[in-house]
């Protein structure tokens, strides 16, 4: 029996935004830090956390992430008020931060948030840059997946 190979690399991500790259047109990511609490920092090392229906809002020459929600672990302190669904605050340069504030307002693109991946001992953000899609949309890029997969099967049986 063969043993499977281990990557070298650990798996970094904590949560990843699926729905995102079904609903939206990725152009252009970048990284950012949250600004955390410390029973945050613990549920995320659990990975309690839900992204799906999470978005970035841009005021005040600032970026915020909503919609992210963080369960407290049940060992949390008594004397912490966790608030799951709180806003939190995104640390982004201020050259990043002008061009999703650009896109945004000039070319109709959101901001979201597509995954939640640690960095050393940190927790890192990847903000998108996006576009949404329409149905038809949706669908070719379900189709062309379809379809991958199904030239995929016909290789491996001409090569057996």
């Amino acid at each position: 029996m063969a043993k499977a190979k281990k990557s070298k690399v650990p798996d970094t991500t904590i949560v990843r935004n699926k729905k995102a790259s079904h609903d939206y047109f990725v152009e252009d990511t970048f990284e950012a830090g949250m600004a955390l609490e410390g029973w945050e920092v613990k549920s995320l090392r659990e990975k309690k956390v839900q992204l799906v229906d999470s978005y970035v809002v841009l005021k005040d020459g600032e970026a915020f992430l909503i919609g992210c929600r963080i369960n407290p672990l049940n060992t949390a302190s008594t004397h912490v008020v966790a608030d799951p669904d709180r806003t939190r605050k995104l640390l982004l340069h201020k050259k990043e931060l002008a061009t999703l504030f650009n896109s945004v307002q000039q070319k109709g693109h959101t901001c979201i948030v597509t995954k939640l991946y640690w960095k050393g001992h940190m927790v890192k953000c990847q903000v998108a840059l996006a576009k949404g899609k329409k149905d038809h949309d949706k669908r070719d890029t379900i189709k062309d997946r379809e379809w991958n997969i199904q030239k995929q099967r016909l290789v491996r049986q001409q090569n057996r």
